[in-house]
């Protein structure tokens, strides 16, 4: 089971009171007559270690002088077949027959030798060679190679030596030297270097390659896993995506996989059933929590709503659990959050709008084209898109001005008179300063019945202390009220004092006290009911000192208590805010931490949520799209791609249409 010295992972052990012959026999009897006993089938083999189930298949044989794989094979039938099949197999030889399959006839699987190739151990990839020989008398790497091309052939073949170095001893110079070589194959170089690329990552240890992922982060400003997106292409970008994902977390890597088997329409089985089979026995319970910690969900629901039948049973059976249920935070998971926390305080990322300041800028004669644009019958609309998003905040204030002093005319009222719809509010939003905009967003959220307080958590809870004074002022001069005295009187309670405090725009801008740091993270815990801490402070001032410590520490000093929190809980902030509190409180605190931690990623998903699914959420899409393209929207397209494997450019392609697609898509700034 587990190697000495290590805590079992897997959500399948030894049976205790083990006797194969009388399995053997079960299984015989299930077979017996007429029809079948799944459930009994079921129940007895993924209850079973896989050593158990070879020795029920030597007893079978002995008792009945049958192979038992043939007799499941022929009273089973089709996915509940194959996964009862797989689970019978040894694992190397489970794998054999899974890449015997992936490149057998016309086409490969790529995707199914990607996943094998990039996550076994060295030993793995020894006993799957040994395994496919003896199944097949031929010869894996030749098998490999004369499947596929390029390189993605060649990083296969390094992978399929199994020659990985796993000496945990690092050498700093070479984690440095390594992360120079990457960039400098890369990023840096006109073309890219692929043979360096497979070198390191298809030689180094894990350990090693973790810090050079680190370095990479710090001398580049970007992970590692974008720049192999924006260099690489095809099946080999997509190997070389799954290394990185495998060096960094094998249990995330598939619960990635896992999820994209599942999520949308239909259901990729042979993914699902090689995946559950393969983890089984080594990994399932860290699998389960980094799905749950990622997708807010449990691997067991997922399952649950997935598939049916026996099919269902058997892998609800390996799964092992629901977490949902347990309620609990695995060691796994807490080091993946705590990795994250760290990634978030080493990157320098510079931030990047997509929309810079026209070159040979003339605000008369973009007046002069936006006037001819709308005058007479019908308008240009695509003239308007074409000056208004490639021309900057603080040029179109020039071009208000020259468009008044030109035809005496308002600018922003004939624009508002000539287009309509999503267009409009897209073009109008665009015309307003960047505080102007967010002041109208939030009076439009505060006023009439009902509140939007997603829009005031998004605007309130990622703005800097700069921005949050200009929008008081651009506020007040729009409205003739204080922001403040809006926000108090249209929210209540905790989520009130949140909104007040951000509002006042008084966040600290130094670096990270790390004696502060275990202080606050201990009022955190405390706070959240997770801490063996205790202290005098009521209910109410630990609820103070909480909302105090997110709305006005620095985010380099939140970056510091996040992680001591982890240290001392094994929980995620983010997690533990999700499970133990609700509404817009809670919504407006993960909106802090999740700004804290990465706030490109945050508007990323914010994007993506506002696309996926039927409908579309034109107005977060167009505030996001107005009010970061100068900012960070370069960013939030890369973060897009990181989370989602989709460019925000191609999804904004398919989710709207005429006009408003052109807007947007101008903003976005290119295709991925």
């Amino acid at each position: 089971m587990a190697p000495k010295g290590k805590v079992y992972r897997g959500s399948v052990k030894d049976f205790p009171g083990f006797d194969a012959s009388q399995d053997a026999e079960a299984l015989y009897n299930a077979m017996k007559g007429f029809g079948s006993d799944k459930e009994a089938i079921l129940d007895l083999i993924t209850s079973r270690s896989n050593k158990q189930r070879v020795e029920i298949c030597q007893a079978y044989k002995s008792l009945y002088g049958k192979d038992l794989i043939a007799d499941l094979k022929y009273e089973l039938t089709g996915k509940f077949e194959r996964l009862i099949v797989s689970l019978m197999r040894p694992p190397a030889y489970s794998d054999a027959k899974e890449i015997k399959d992936a490149i057998a006839g016309i086409g490969t699987d790529e995707k199914c030798l990607i996943e094998i190739l990039a996550s076994r151990t060295n030993q793995e990839i020894h006993d799957l060679a040994a395994a496919y020989k003896d199944a097949y008398e031929r010869d894996l790497e030749a098998d490999v190679v004369g499947d596929t091309s390029g390189h993605f052939k060649k990083m296969l073949v390094v992978l399929l030596q199994g020659t990985r170095e796993e000496d945990d001893v690092v050498s700093e110079d070479l984690v440095e030297q390594d992360a120079k070589d990457l960039l400098e194959a890369g990023e840096l170089k006109w073309g890219t270097d692929e043979a360096q690329f497979i070198y390191i990552l298809g030689r180094r240890s894990k350990q090693h390659l973790r810090l050079v992922f680190d370095e990479y982060l710090k001398i580049s400003g970007k992970p590692i896993e974008r720049s192999i997106r924006a260099e690489l292409s095809g099946d080999f970008e997509k190997l070389m995506l799954a290394v990185v994902k495998c060096v960094r977390s094998t249990a995330e890597y598939f619960a990635e996989r896992l999820y994209k088997a599942m999520k949308g329409l239909g259901t990729r089985d042979n993914t699902l059933i090689r995946i559950m089979v393969s983890r089984s026995e080594i990994d399932m319970l860290d699998i389960r929590e980094v799905f749950r910690t990622k997708y807010e969900k449990s691997l067991y629901n997922m399952i649950k709503e997935d598939t049916s039948g026996e099919y269902k049973k058997a892998l609800l059976k390996l799964c092992g659990g629901d977490d949902d249920a347990a309620g609990e935070f695995f060691p796994e998971a807490a080091q993946v959050a705590y990795r994250m926390w760290e990634l978030s305080a080493v990157a320098k990322v510079e931030l990047r709008g997509t929309v810079q300041p026209t070159g040979s800028f003339n605000d008369d004669g973009d007046a002069q084209v936006l006037r001819k644009a709308m005058k007479g019958l019908g308008t240009d609309e695509g003239a308007i898109i074409e000056v208004l998003t490639q021309r900057s905040n603080a040029q179109r204030q020039q071009i208000l001005k020259a468009y008044k002093a030109h035809y005496g005319r308002d600018l922003m009222a004939d624009l508002k008179s000539e287009l309509s719809g999503s267009l409009a509010k897209l073009i109008l939003g665009l015309m307003l300063t960047p505080a102007q905009y967010d002041a109208k967003q939030l009076r439009k959220a505060v006023e009439g019945a009902g509140t939007d307080e997603s829009v005031l958590i998004e605007i309130m809870a990622t703005r800097n202390n700069q921005e949050i004074a200009a929008i008081n002022e651009a506020y007040q001069e729009a409205y003739h009220k204080r922001l403040e005295d809006d926000l108090s009187s249209d929210t209540s309670g905790h989520f009130k004092r949140i909104l007040v405090s951000l509002a006042l725009g008084n966040r600290d801008e130094g670096p990270e006290n790390l004696t502060q740091a275990h202080e606050d993270a201990k009022v955190v815990a405390e706070t959240l009911k997770l801490a063996d801490v205790s202290s005098n402070d009521s209910s109410d001032s630990l609820e103070t000192r909480f909302l105090s410590i997110l709305c006005t520490r620095s985010y380099a000093h939140l970056r510091r208590v996040f992680q001591e929190f982890i240290k001392m809980t094994n929980h995620d902030v983010e997690h533990a805010i999700r499970k133990r509190m609700s509404g817009d409180v809670r919504d407006a605190f993960v909106a802090i931490v999740r700004s804290v931690k990465n706030k490109p990623a945050f508007f990323a998903d914010k994007l993506y949520k506002s696309m996926k699914g039927a409908g579309t959420d034109e107005r977060t899409l167009t505030r996001i799209m107005v009010s970061r393209s100068e900012i960070d929207l370069l960013n939030i397209r890369g973060e897009f791609m990181d989370l989602f494997d989709k460019s925000l450019h191609r999804m904004i392609e398919k989710d709207t249409s005429g006009d408003y697609r052109k807007a947007l898509l101008a903003l976005c700034g290119g295709e991925d």
